[in-house]
């Protein structure tokens, strides 16, 4: 830049003022920013505290007796709000009852940092034109005890103020003209129901109609000096709080750290709940009143059996004061209230044993997930918590005394053969396909440092089925698995507890995983990344071997079968087709599996007489025999045993085979 050279000066800005078009403005906050035409009657029940609090600040030595009083008349379709608060001169009448986005409130607290002041934004007082036609008020200031005047406006955007005279005492009083819809609310009754509500913890009385007792007149459990059983007192506020159902205990919730002042109290509540069921039910109040009645995201996800209230004055309310901005006091309370329910369960084990029995028998599923979220909690409940099992509710502990120091889970979606299995072996089997029981023992077995056998895994079935002292031949195994196995089935032979059952049918869970996400209808059932995974853990296998037939190589009647086989009994043929049938009809005993061919029950059954049939073909003199040709089933169908080589040439008769 030469010297001497000055820059052209900047542009004047042409600036205009926006233009506010009021009518739709105060059509949408007062139609659209609240959720529930409710809220107005909190707002202005809200706006009569918050004028005793400017009074008693103003006038601290005034004496004024402080007093809300709700009326409705059915009759004239209104709602009048009246207290006894610090009323409005003129000149505040058009400040802040006239002009949106201005309250005193918020200038009032600003100056005094007084805590108990409610009010933040100003819009409180539009709610009314959410369910009134018109809104009067008759107002005195404490200021001006001897002038009174009238607001009065239809729809917002204008109105009018004249002189009245003075009331009685200081105060206001708000009257809206309901519109036809809202007319409902002029019912004492449903006021009695809201403001109880709304206002239960707020400190001022709060009276409906000519009630002498307040909404409000409920003992605070967390406010003032404890008198009597705290735990007594406890359980009366939740119960008369709770909505759905009864509490079977209730803890505080004290403030922790310097980010969160919450108080109030938590409870369990008595409502079944399974998994991912959803019962949280928190309420959340500012400075008394009631801010939101849903705040369940404050309470822990696993948390889906909590009830409670919380008082706070950090919290930061939105404009509409039905929910809370997500700031750092939001997130203190959240981590306060998992600390609370955590203490709180702790005590309960500890000091009400019959309370905490009933926790754990009505929310075990839920507790269960939960003890894998928190580590305090996982502690608390290892050894409490049931676990669904063959054999019903079980702890852990009790799984593993019964199953020798072992923890059982059948990974299948049904009892199956591994119910039939671990009944034979009188051993209780957990469910792992229900909601959170095989991470949990798993977890669990690491604490403990406990074996664990997942019936269906490649490990369990390894530990389960033993590998036999000597390998069959293979042409034993191949007229084995023509005789007993259906397709689809693969024949393994094992050594397996008890002796007295011959063969299980064990699904193969990857193949079945694999079949159920290659539906065509997988993907709408699965979301896409779910299906993903699924895909990738599957692909290891083909899923042509659905099930694995173990054959008990130690039990008797499998013995005698191979012996007969050997010996080119032809008795063998009816033997294997009597176990053929067993295996079906065990199979339509413990249900169906999705993983598992279904097997023909109704052939099975014909099968079973077929072989008592042409087991008990010779029989004694004098009693009738049996046909020459046996009916049809699944005995004829059987690979036969190995020609006899006797030196004789005669064939074995079936009677011979009977001992086989």
């Amino acid at each position: 830049m030469s010297e001497g050279h000055r820059p052209d000066p900047a542009p004047v800005e042409d600036l205009r003022t926006t233009e506010v078009d009021l009518g739709g403005l105060v059509s949408v906050l007062a139609t659209h920013l609240y959720s529930t035409p409710l809220v107005a009657l909190r707002e202005l029940v809200q706006n009569a505290h918050d004028s005793h609090t400017r009074r008693r600040l103003e006038d601290p030595d005034g004496g004024h007796t402080p007093l809300i009083r709700v009326r409705g008349d059915a009759a004239r379709r209104t709602v009048g709000i009246e207290d006894t608060g610090a009323g409005l001169t003129e000149p505040e009448i058009h400040a802040y009852l006239a002009t949106v986005g201005t309250g005193y409130t918020r200038l009032l607290r600003e100056v005094t940092g007084n805590d108990e002041l409610i009010g933040a934004f100003g819009l409180g007082f539009l709610s009314a034109f959410s369910i009134a036609d018109e809104v009067t008020v008759t107002t005195t200031s404490h200021r001006e005890p001897g002038l009174g005047h009238r607001y009065r406006s239809r729809g917002g955007e204008q109105y009018s103020v004249e002189p009245v005279a003075a009331r009685a005492t200081p105060g206001s009083a708000v009257e809206l003209t309901l519109k036809t819809e809202h007319a409902h609310l002029a019912d004492e009754h449903a006021l009695r129901e809201v403001l109880t509500r709304y206002c239960v913890l707020l400190p001022i009385p709060v009276f409906v109609g000519d009630d002498e007792r307040p909404v409000n007149d409920v003992p605070v459990p967390w406010r003032g000096p404890a008198e009597g059983d705290r735990h007594e007192a406890r359980m009366r506020f939740a119960a008369a709080f709770g909505r759905r159902f009864e509490p079977l205990t209730a803890f505080p919730l004290t403030p922790a750290g310097a980010d969160t002042d919450a108080v109030g109290l938590l409870w369990v509540q008595d409502g079944g709940t399974y998994g991912s069921s959803d019962n949280r039910d928190l309420a959340v109040y500012l400075r008394g009143m009631l801010l939101s009645d849903d705040a369940r995201d404050l309470l822990p996800g696993w948390a889906g059996f909590i009830g409670g209230v919380v008082e706070s004055n950090l919290l930061t309310p939105t404009a509409s004061r039905e929910d809370l901005q997500r700031d750092g006091h939001y997130r203190a309370l959240q981590r306060a209230l998992t600390d609370a329910i955590v203490d709180g369960l702790y005590e309960t084990a500890r000091l009400r044993p019959a309370a905490w029995r009933r926790i754990l028998a009505r929310h075990g599923q839920d507790l269960l997930g939960a003890a894998l979220c928190d580590d305090r909690l996982f502690t608390l409940l290892a050894d409490d918590v049931p676990v669904p099992t063959s054999q019903g509710d079980l702890t852990a502990g009790a799984l593993r005394a019964a199953g020798g120091g072992a923890v059982h889970i059948a990974l299948g979606s049904g009892g199956g053969f591994e119910e039939m299995l671990y009944r034979a072996m009188r051993v209780p089997i957990a469910r792992g396909d229900r909601y959170a029981v095989l991470p949990f023992l798993r977890r669990y077995a690491q604490l403990r440092d406990c074996r664990i056998v997942e019936l269906g895994s490649a490990d369990g079935n390894r530990e389960l089925f033993r590998d036999p002292e000597r390998p069959l031949p293979a042409e034993e195994s191949a007229w084995l698995a023509a005789a007993l196995a259906d397709e689809g089935e693969q024949l393994v032979p094992a050594r397996f507890e008890p002796p007295g059952l011959p063969l299980v049918l064990v699904p193969d869970r990857e193949a079945e995983l694999k079949a159920r996400i290659e539906d065509d209808r997988a993907d709408a059932r699965i979301p896409s990344a779910a299906l993903r995974l699924a895909r990738a853990f599957t692909a290891r296998t083909d899923g042509e071997v659905r099930a694995r037939l173990y054959l008990n190589l130690a039990a008797p009647a499998v013995q005698d079968l191979l012996a007969a086989y050997r010996t080119g009994h032809t008795g063998a043929a009816t033997a294997a087709g009597l176990l053929r049938s067993l295996k079906v009809i065990m199979a339509a005993a413990a249900g169906p599996s999705a993983g598992s061919p279904a097997g023909d029950l109704t052939a099975a059954l014909a099968g079973i007489g077929t072989a008592v049939s042409a087991l008990t073909a010779a029989l004694p003199p004098g009693l009738p025999t049996v046909p020459d040709t046996l009916p049809d089933g699944p005995p004829d169908t059987l690979p036969d045993g190995p020609p006899d080589t006797r030196s004789d040439g005669a064939d074995t008769g079936p009677e011979q085979g009977a001992g086989a």
